[in-house]
């Protein structure tokens, strides 16, 4: 079967033919990644372990710049996710606007662009956020481009997520693009999910 020509790729705004390649071939990448990762999809809090420190308390800054504290969205489940323009999983961010219409009565999608594996968020903020709208059709709330991996800029979101004297239990850092974190309506980390599970996926919706 020959492959689409270039000009079908090219993008409608802002996005490379690399980045449209992606976008073909998402569901092939998907089938693929999900059958290597099937074992470490995702891991739970089993004891239902309350963290060391209030999830509530913190906050972070939107991309446009808005401070935002978490406490807001006490009483919903949160599904915290580091993102980028230029992976093999961005496609997912339709699938995240998806979930979040889905159930938008009990859940908050929230995306955390960074440039931390192999620099594929390059763009300012500006840039990011013209990306998922346009290509996308993001509606979720994003913060602004920061680092989620460890480290001393780390976000303190990121910081409570992947250290267990915050969180309680989990030590798991992003292990790329697409990593997904739920936490409950309590404040209590529940689960985390691999960046190969769309997060269109029974194991992700059931939990919610």
């Amino acid at each position: 079967m020959p492959l689409p020509s270039c000009r079908y790729l090219l993008p409608t705004y802002n996005m490379t033919i690399r980045q449209a390649v992606i976008k073909i071939f998402y569901p092939a990448l998907m089938s693929v990644s999900g059958w290597f990762s099937a074992k470490r999809s995702y891991l739970e809090n089993s004891g239902n372990i309350p963290p060391a420190e209030p999830f509530f308390d913190l906050s972070f800054s939107t991309i446009g710049k808005d401070e935002m504290a978490l406490k807001q969205f006490k009483g919903k489940k949160i599904l915290l996710v580091n993102t980028a323009s230029d992976c093999g999983f961005t496609p997912q961010l339709k699938e995240l606007q998806q979930l979040q219409e889905k159930f938008k009565d009990k859940l908050v999608v929230i995306g955390f662009p960074s440039n931390d594996f192999k620099e594929q968020e390059k763009g300012s903020d500006a840039e990011i956020d013209t990306f998922c709208k346009v290509n996308y059709g993001v509606q979720f709330l994003l913060a602004g481009k920061t680092v989620v991996i460890e480290s001393q800029k780390q976000h303190p979101v990121f910081q409570w997520l992947t250290n267990k004297d915050k969180n309680g239990w989990n030590y798991k850092p992003p292990r790329w693009n697409f990593t997904k974190y739920l936490v409950n309506e309590e404040g209590v980390l529940t689960n985390v999910f691999d960046p190969s599970l769309s997060p269109l996926s029974i194991k992700l919706t059931s939990k919610l």
